[in-house]
């Protein structure tokens, strides 16, 4: 079993070949978390045959091929992203400094500018935007 402790953008320069990493075969669980038509086939590609990827959210605008899908002999498997029960406990660890979220906010804009992270993170200028006050 191959345990992969890191996380790649795949969106980035810095973009990975994780079937060149696992000699051919794919990863044994892949996470998705974009929600795009590519970020989805990526993830499904990444994986190998009987192993597993998950989304977390709702996809939007994904189309699934039940025909590819199948010959990929991927499990494929989903579930909300229960972002509303969890966000206060983390906006409160991230401002008090208890935590830092790291890579995930990879750009930071003052609360007016809230059209613009949105818009940069749209145009996939950035992964997440971290508004301050």
């Amino acid at each position: 079993m191959l345990a992969v402790r890191r996380a790649w953008n795949f969106v980035s320069s810095q973009r990975l070949n994780t079937l060149e990493m696992t000699n051919g075969i794919g990863a044994d669980s892949v996470l998705e978390c974009v929600g795009t038509q590519e970020s989805m086939m990526q993830a499904i590609h990444a994986t190998r045959p009987g192993g597993y990827a998950g989304y977390v959210g709702v996809p939007h605008g994904v189309e699934l091929s039940g025909e590819e899908l199948f010959f990929e002999h991927v499990h494929l498997h989903g579930g909300p992203a229960p972002v509303r029960k969890y966000l206060p406990r983390l906006i409160d660890l991230v401002w008090n400094g208890t935590i830092n979220p790291g890579k995930v906010f990879d750009l930071t804009l003052p609360l007016n500018q809230v059209a613009e992270g949105y818009r940069a993170m749209d145009e996939r200028r950035t992964i997440k935007t971290l508004l301050r006050p």
